[in-house]
């Protein structure tokens, strides 16, 4: 991206002017290094988010932006509720894709000479890969359960306990969710997939705790250097995909309907308090849901490896999705506003005393969990005050991709990347070798300059570095 089109704000944060049919400014997180990599796309739909009707306050993008379906990924704009919209460029097609990490007493010491083994071990207890299908076959009625109760339906079915939903966003299950807004399509496709990883860049990955940074957040977290956690990517799977596809075309026609002057057809979006809206929004709900749940059966999963393997027990240590759309209160100019705040390839990040904390780690702020690319370091951060001011309590999700998927096929094979990566101490196990391609280290950017981009910005900082030594990909 040409830094001249930006005026600089300080070293971690860049201002698009408002100018022309922007109704507010937009502004780009990151260092120069990561901002001058985006694509230019990433300034021109910015541009376009902050053009949409009822946004407040700015058009947001993350250190790890780049290119999306209408919104950057990495792209965070909220919009109040009388004259605000709902778009499915916004949310994105995998709703609430998110990441959750589990927390064992074990050392490095203890797996080093069984990790094959204990990979082997999820590889063939967790299903994954395109159209994979689950343990669980739901019936017609229990999937309307499940768009409604989320993980709480699971735990009660014995995958999981009570303790934890305490320590999944939302406690694993947002309000406001009606089946009857999903249509049958959606749940046909659905059919045999929860509690299964998918394909694409969803992972499940053991990981030892690298680095600490910050002790007594660390602590507050459960985490000590050397532990062995487990850490996996994924979310709604073909349903939550299929919502997004149906509610394409009503949001279009919703945009005609009530004059909504888009600039990309991409963006299509209807009035939060339209019929159409509220559809939508009550169609995400479950999706968000059944994501939710989704994770909360591999999760059950994963223990029952490790305590068969190892004797110990496991814990979450938090669950947190990254392509939603929320109903939060925040401040704007002094005032409490109720807000509809979409986060595409974004985090949230709340920091110290907010309610939606689990009461843990109130006192601290909020984990954050963001995963690097194979091969690379991921990152346990904690939300700030700052994030709360400047971006709705949001940060990056990723590393952020730097070629596209058919990019990355052409250029890498997945079989010389599994044994480059042996090389490096990370056994991976994978569905597919073209996948493994798509996913290829050099297909993103720079896990820590994106991390120290939010953590010099203020927007979340740095708890833990996570070292992979294992790696499951669909």
């Amino acid at each position: 991206m040409n830094l001249d089109m930006l005026k600089k704000i300080n070293d971690y944060e860049w201002l698009i002017e408002r100018q022309g049919e922007m109704n507010v400014p937009g502004i780009i997180f990151g260092m120069e290094k990561v901002v001058q990599e985006m694509d230019d796309k990433v300034y021109e739909q910015c541009v376009n988010v902050a053009s949409l009707p009822g946004i407040v306050k700015a058009s947001l993008v993350m250190p790890d932006g780049h290119w999306g379906y209408g919104f950057p990924i990495g792209g965070v704009a909220a919009f109040e509720e009388e004259n605000g919209i709902l778009s499915v460029g916004g949310v994105g097609f995998d709703i609430n894709c998110g990441v959750r990490t589990m927390t064992t007493p074990l050392r490095y010491e203890d797996i080093k000479d069984k990790i094959k083994t204990l990979v082997d071990y999820l590889f063939k207890k967790i299903p994954a890969g395109l159209g994979s299908r689950g343990k669980i076959k739901l019936t017609r009625s229990e999937v309307n359960e499940v768009l409604v109760e989320g993980a709480k339906w699971v735990v009660e079915k014995g995958f999981g306990t009570e303790e934890d939903l305490e320590y999944i966003e939302e406690k694993g299950c947002v309000p406001n969710a009606d089946p009857s807004c999903v249509s049958e399509k959606a749940i046909k496709r659905e059919k045999g997939q929860i509690g299964t990883l998918g394909s694409g860049n969803h992972y499940l990955e053991v990981q030892v705790v690298d680095k600490i940074f910050d002790e007594k957040v660390a602590k507050s977290f459960g985490l000590f250097e050397g532990q062995v956690v487990i850490t996996f990517h994924c979310g709604s799977r073909a349903l939550g995909h299929q919502i997004g596809c149906d509610y394409l075309p009503v949001l279009a026609e919703a945009s005609r309907k009530y004059g909504i002057k888009i600039r990309e057809e991409e963006l299509v979006c209807a009035p939060i308090k339209s019929k159409e809206g509220e559809k939508y929004f009550k169609a995400v709900n479950c999706g968000i849901n059944y994501a939710f749940a989704n994770r909360q059966v591999i999760a059950g999963l994963i223990r029952e490896c490790i305590e068969k393997m190892f004797k110990v027990e496991v814990k979450t240590l938090y669950d947190v999705g990254h392509n939603t759309c929320k109903v939060e209160y925040h401040n704007v100019d002094g005032e409490k506003m109720k807000l509809y705040v979409h986060r595409k390839g974004a985090t949230r990040a709340f920091g110290p005393g907010r309610k939606e904390i689990p009461a843990k780690y109130r006192d601290v702020g909020q984990p954050v969990i963001i995963g690097g690319s194979m091969g690379s370091y991921s990152y346990i951060l904690v939300g700030t005050d700052y994030a709360m001011e400047k971006s709705f309590g949001s940060t990056c999700h990723g590393a952020g991709r730097s070629m596209s998927r058919t990019q990355a096929k052409k250029k890498f094979w997945g079989e010389s990347i599994i044994k480059a990566l042996e090389k490096q101490g990370i056994y991976v196990r994978a569905h597919s070798l073209a996948g493994v391609a798509e996913e290829a280290p050099q297909a993103y950017k720079d896990v820590d300059l994106v991390i120290e981009s939010v953590h010099l910005a203020g927007l979340s900082t740095k708890v833990a570095r996570l070292r992979p030594v294992g790696n499951i990909k669909g």
